[in-house]
């Protein structure tokens, strides 16, 4: 028995929505088993010292494929 890739990881694109990238991991053959949020930083300097602001958030979705 021949298994290709049963696992993937699906990234949401910057000008994508949840539900559009969702329907791209369906197109592609694969369930969406797990969500995983990150936060992104950026770095700004005030004065003398460094600070770290929110700038955005990057959703992963893992997916298995489906038989």
């Amino acid at each position: 028995m021949s298994k290709g890739k049963s696992k993937m990881v699906f990234e949401v694109q910057e000008n994508e929505t949840i539900d559009q990238c969702l329907a791209r991991i369906q197109k592609a053959g694969y369930m969406p088993v797990r969500r995983t949020e990150k936060p992104i930083f950026k770095e700004v300097k005030k004065g003398g010292n460094v600070d770290y602001e929110p700038a955005g958030r990057q959703i992963v979705f893992e997916a298995e494929r489906v038989e």
